[in-house]
């Protein structure tokens, strides 16, 4: 059993995607155990025994084990397949959940993929769809993942905790993926935003856009926030509002920072006039730790450099999140590539917080099912 000696054992329930993700990539089968095995409730929740279903999917000839209890998990990855697809994302979770990986295994699969993905659209805990789709898909297209058919389509907006959102993403299939030297993110040239309202007063996103305005007008005069009121059918169950704000820079970097207002029934209410400006305020620190490339995209960004041709790649990044962090030992593991990390003092770079300059030569990973035309 050649096949066991490789396979990678985990405890516990944390970076359970990034996990399937780079299994699914790699090819190595994973065993992960004791997940929540203390607790009063052990086992796989629902949104990733969900998550777990949605892999299934998109793969073909998977082998995927759960014990009765839910705590051990065995994922021998099959072939990844794509094409055209529908999910019900658990509602407990919002869809960027399952979009962010998704993100990072599109580009390799057989048929180009095309999926609806149905449950919440923003929520306070993921990176919404508006996040991902302003900032997500650029990151895509640095490495040649482009083309009329890479899209993020909102067709319903559903928020917490009923949901009843709807999206469409398409992505294109690559071979291979070029090599990027992604190091001056440039200065930034203008804010662009969305102020987004359901099932409340059309007013709550004027008010959002106005206090948002009251902070950025300071620092730049090309400020254009949509306010996008979703009704009827297209509003999902659930009132809410929020508002996902991106700043991009002379040389196309995007940093992104979003709000988004407590579900019903859950917390103080919130003033749109408070979440406008922290929104604003979020922004300004993400642009102050800075990078060629938002927090909320680290690991995809690290992910494509190390699948990247036999070449050198470099990204400058702001400073590393945990998640981020993990992700480092994750790909250590599964494709035995180390990055290397130079730091860039506030001073060096005239600006902002530290920075971390990554460095690494791709695996030449190539998409063995996309043959050559």
């Amino acid at each position: 059993m050649a096949g066991e000696a490789q396979c990678l054992s985990y405890t516990g329930c944390n970076f359970l995607r990034q996990r399937l993700v780079l299994a699914t990539l790699s090819g190595r089968p994973l065993k992960i155990r004791k997940i929540r095995s203390k607790e009063e409730d052990p086992g796989l929740r629902d949104f990733e025994a969900s998550f777990i279903r949605l892999i299934d999917k998109v793969t073909n000839g998977s082998r995927i084990e759960i014990n009765q209890t839910g705590t051990t998990l065995y994922y021998q990855p099959g072939l990844l397949y794509g094409g055209s697809l529908e999910h019900d994302c658990s509602p407990s979770r919002g869809i960027g959940y399952y979009l962010e990986s998704l993100l990072c295994l599109a580009p390799f699969m057989k048929h180009p993929l095309k999926i609806v993905l149905r449950g919440v659209t923003n929520d306070q805990i993921d990176p919404s769809v508006d996040v991902l789709k302003a900032t997500a898909l650029p990151l895509l297209k640095k490495f040649g993942i482009d083309g009329e058919s890479l899209e993020i389509k909102i067709n319903r907006r559903g928020m917490p905790p009923k949901g009843g959102g709807e999206i469409l993403f398409a992505c294109p299939v690559r071979k291979v993926l070029q090599p990027v030297q992604f190091t001056d993110p440039g200065k930034i040239k203008r804010i662009r935003g969305t102020a987004y309202s359901v099932r409340v007063s059309p007013q709550m996103a004027n008010r959002m856009v106005e206090s948002a305005r009251g902070i950025l007008n300071k620092f730049l005069p090309d400020i254009y926030i949509y306010t996008d009121h979703m009704k009827g059918v297209s509003s999902g169950k659930s009132p809410g509002f929020g508002m996902c704000l991106t700043a991009e820079t002379i040389n196309g970097t995007i940093l992104s920072a979003e709000l988004a207002s407590n579900p019903q029934g859950q917390g103080a209410a919130v003033l749109p006039e408070e979440l406008g400006q922290n929104c604003a305020k979020l922004l300004l620190e993400e642009v102050y730790r800075g990078g060629c490339v938002d927090s909320t995209n680290q690991s995809l960004a690290l992910l494509l450099m190390t699948l990247g041709q036999r070449d050198v790649s470099k990204v400058l990044l702001g400073p590393l999140s945990p998640y981020t962090i993990e992700f480092l030992r994750h790909l250590r593991s599964f494709f035995q590539i180390m990055f290397k990390i130079e730091t860039k003092t506030a001073e060096e770079e005239h600006m902002g917080g530290e920075k971390v300059l990554m460095t690494c030569v791709g695996i030449g990973f190539c998409n063995l099912s996309k043959t050559i035309r």
